[in-house]
């Protein structure tokens, strides 16, 4: 059964809708069908994130990028799949180095079993994914190459953090862009490529899913400040009390003068201290400097995407630039 798309994104142009539908259940199925081996463990470990769910964000960047040029084009669904297998990979590693128990609901790859079956697998999904992409030609694998390194860059500098004459914020938007930005701008310039959009198109896409992408996470960051309980799908303060430095955490470090806040805020933050240091930290200006910095990335996506051909699909690029800002609160 094909995913939802990532968000409730109303799609007003009946054709548009009737397209991306169909992309994604194309998707679905050669994504299922990439990972199967002679092996059965091989497939169902593969297939573990897969059956869990997720909402194929990119997938949807893939499809709507694809309408700047022809969407039955032979390479976009697999372009597509290339693109959710890579995420997929990097899901299951990710949760090894984070010891994560749980992935979209469901116990992790390494819960159910072991760090090493993580691991392998999530290299198996990277060989599949490269796979596929063979057939999509040099430039295609050359965007892929690229975007691997800047995943991979972008993990390292985040488990290393920022040097010591290295301004912490600008380490932290360097590393959204690389860990989640790179990506995601390579799903919208595989969904302009592959679908034969002309070269400054593709450029414009590849641009604007970047800043989307940043702008995301940078939602995700005040989302587990500002939400309740159950409203953006995790704990509030989940961050806090692993002690990671989001974007308001740094700029209150940087500038609150609240001492109690950068007091609880130094490190993992205590569960008796959650609440509190949620409270201030919501009253803070930090706060307010980091939904700034989305809006700004919201901004750069929306001049690009301006600039594009005006068709449906770049009105649900638009709409989704104003989904971002929405959810963030």
């Amino acid at each position: 059964m094909a995913a939802p798309p990532v968000v409730d994104l109303p799609i007003g142009d009946e054709r548009l809708a009737q397209d991306v539908a169909a992309g994604l259940a194309s998707v679905e199925k050669l994504l299922r069908s990439s990972v199967e081996s002679k092996d059965a463990f091989v497939t169902e470990a593969s297939r573990h994130l897969i059956e869990a769910g997720g909402k194929r964000f990119r997938t949807m960047m893939v499809l709507l990028a694809a309408q700047f040029g022809d969407p039955t084009a032979p390479g976009v669904v697999p372009g597509a799949v290339v693109i959710e297998l890579t995420h997929l990979a990097t899901l299951y590693h990710d949760d090894v180095m984070d010891e994560a128990p749980v992935r979209r609901g469901s116990p992790s790859a390494n819960a159910r079993w072991d760090n090493t079956v993580a691991i392998l697998t999530g290299d198996y999904l990277f060989a599949q994914a490269s796979e596929l992409l063979s057939d999509l030609g040099p430039e295609a694998i050359k965007a892929q190459a690229q975007t691997f390194s800047r995943l991979v860059r972008g993990q390292i500098r985040e488990t290393v953090g920022p040097g010591p004459d290295e301004d912490p914020i600008a380490h932290y938007i360097d590393v959204l862009a690389d860990k989640t930005g790179s990506l995601i701008a390579t799903s919208g310039q595989f969904g302009g490529m592959l679908s034969g959009a002309p070269a400054e198109v593709v450029g414009r896409l590849t641009s604007a899913c970047e800043a989307i992408g940043v702008a995301w996470q940078l939602g995700d960051d005040l989302l587990d400040v500002a939400s309740s309980a159950g409203e953006s799908g995790k704990t509030p303060g989940t961050d806090l009390r692993e002690g990671v430095h989001t974007l308001p955490v740094l700029y209150a470090l940087e500038s609150s003068t609240n001492a109690r806040l950068r007091e609880l805020i130094a490190g993992p933050v205590a569960e008796e201290d959650v609440a509190e240091a949620l409270e201030l930290l919501r009253a803070d200006p930090a706060m307010a400097r980091a939904t700034a910095e989305l809006d700004s990335w919201v901004g750069r996506a929306r001049a690009e995407l301006h600039r594009l051909p005006d068709i449906p699909a770049r009105d649900a690029f638009l709409a989704l630039c104003d989904y971002v800002v929405a959810r963030s609160g």
